[in-house]
């Protein structure tokens, strides 16, 4: 692909490059150079990629994309932003792959695991559509399962991710979206059909700093979408509702407003409701125990309703989808007369969540065993 077509819509300040050239590669690591490639130095935290510039030339790189303009006679392009450089140059070289499938991202605190792999399935079951999830536990493209090391990818990676699902027959994609991504850009350019909002408790102030920062980031999804889904039972829903630009449905438990659940009933063995919207009333069952199942259940009707999937449809995939490995999950105790239950929650909301959740059908002492890491 030539330069000036992996450029395209790119603001660029200055350029030294030829334009003309032959791009075969682009890369953020120098270390992954190779001859043709661009080469594009991002300023990060813990490492500054205009430092390996030399290195990346070194080893034949065409051009090099910098927010910082280098000293001698190298081919360069100058631009303001370096991440949005490189998320905007993926998707132009990948050929704009989300732009032909229909994308769903899910953000929040908690809930974006679980919301994301019970749509997959309700979008196979409804649509017999190969679909594409990419998340916390994995990435996926319909059955096949790729590792992953952060909840939603780098940039470059990402795009690169989204072409093998779009050659490889997926039609949907359904993605985790962490307020990391949103600030480092790492979805920029992607457009999402539906985006869905679970909620915004404490957790990445290592990152964000102040509440009011992770709610800003995570309400630039909103003004990306085209239709949004939002749980108005969390006290920062009206900011992420007002920065939506676009079509919303709201979700909520505990009033009779928009999608609701009514007549909930929490078991050991799952969660029954009644879903309303206006006049449908449909009955909704999982057999994922705790009350946050029910709003993960409501995001997805949500979602599932926006992109056109009735709510007897989604209800009826509903019943047979299963959950996410470690989360509420149950281990088999055969013969002992108490359940024991692994959880990821990791933050002091998610696990106050899943212990008053439990202890609606806990019959007798309730148990915890919980640790923490990650140097926060």
């Amino acid at each position: 692909m030539l330069l000036k077509e992996i450029l395209k819509d790119i603001p660029v300040l200055e350029c030294t490059a030829d334009l003309e050239d032959e791009i075969t590669a682009i890369c953020y690591d120098s270390r992954k150079a190779e001859p043709g490639c661009l080469f594009v130095a991002v300023s990060g935290f813990a490492a500054d990629g205009n430092r390996f510039v030399p290195m990346a030339l070194e080893r034949g790189a065409a051009a090099v994309v910098t927010a910082k303009k280098p000293e001698g006679k190298i081919p360069y392009i100058l631009v303001e932003s370096d991440r949005l450089a490189l998320a905007l140059a993926a998707c132009n070289f990948y050929g704009n792959p989300a732009r032909q499938m229909t994308m769903v991202g899910i953000t929040g605190t908690n809930g974006k695991t679980s919301s994301t792999l019970l749509l997959k399935q309700v979008l196979e079951t409804v649509l017999g559509a190969k679909v594409g999830l990419v998340g916390t536990m994995a990435n996926m493209i319909g059955r096949e399962i790729i590792p992953t090391e952060r909840t939603t990818p780098e940039s470059l990676d990402l795009q690169a991710l989204f072409a093998r699902m779009r050659d490889a027959g997926c039609t949907h994609v359904v993605m985790e979206v962490s307020s990391h991504a949103l600030t480092l850009e790492r979805v920029g350019g992607v457009h999402y059909d539906v985006a869905a909002f679970t909620n915004l408790t404490e957790d990445h102030l290592d990152f964000h700093k102040t509440m009011d920062a992770y709610c800003e980031a995570k309400a630039e999804l909103f003004r990306r979408c085209g239709k949004a889904v939002i749980n108005m039972d969390d006290e920062y829903s009206d900011r992420i509702l007002a920065a939506a630009a676009c079509p919303v449905l709201t979700t909520s438990v505990k009033t009779a407003e928009g999608l609701h659940a009514e007549n909930v009933e929490l078991h050991a063995e799952g969660i029954r409701f009644t879903a309303v919207l206006g006049k449908e009333r449909e009955p909704v069952s999982l057999s994922i125990p705790g009350g946050f199942t029910v709003y993960n259940a409501l995001t997805v009707l949500g979602c599932a309703y926006q992109l056109g999937i009735s709510l007897h449809d989604c209800a009826a995939a509903l019943r047979t989808a299963q959950g996410v490995k470690g989360r509420v999950e149950v281990v088999p105790t055969p013969g002992k007369d108490y359940t024991v239950l692994i959880d990821y929650a990791h933050t002091p909301d998610a696990l106050e969540n899943v212990l008053r959740s439990v202890r609606d059908f806990c019959k007798g002492r309730l148990i915890s065993v919980f640790g923490c890491g990650g140097d926060r």
